[in-house]
């Protein structure tokens, strides 16, 4: 295997070197775009690519990018549906980071003459 689908297979987005302090008391955002996002339709294990989008304002972490990058890679060879997994990957962020807010947008690639766009933002929930 070689070291960069290896470190994709090892990754743990729970693990305390994914995050760091947050050591600005101020309120600002983080707007991080992944486009080239990757998993497999459940039903037929087609791929399935999005544009996700993290927007969030910290509190107390802010998550590392290379384990962002990791962690997002981490779907591509899981079948998985939309929305499932953009429940997932909020749920693993929110929970790790628990930020004053935050917002996860995926725009899926068209397929099948299908757009889909899910957004889960902490402000409705």
């Amino acid at each position: 295997m070689k070291y960069g689908a290896q470190e994709i297979a090892d990754f743990n987005i729970n693990h305390e070197d994914n995050f760091w302090p947050n050591t600005h008391k101020k309120n600002y955002s983080i707007r991080i775009e992944l486009p080239e996002f990757m998993c497999l339709c459940p039903r037929s294990g087609y791929p399935d690519f999005a544009t996700l989008t993290l927007i969030y304002q910290p509190d107390t972490l802010v998550i590392e990018l290379k384990a962002l990058k990791i962690y997002i890679n981490s779907f591509m060879h899981r079948q998985v549906s939309h929305e499932n997994v953009v429940n997932e990957i909020y749920d693993a962020l929110h929970s790790k980071l628990s930020p004053k807010s935050m917002k996860l947008i995926a725009n899926f690639n068209p397929r099948g003459n299908v757009h889909t766009v899910i957004e889960i933002d902490s402000k409705d929930n």
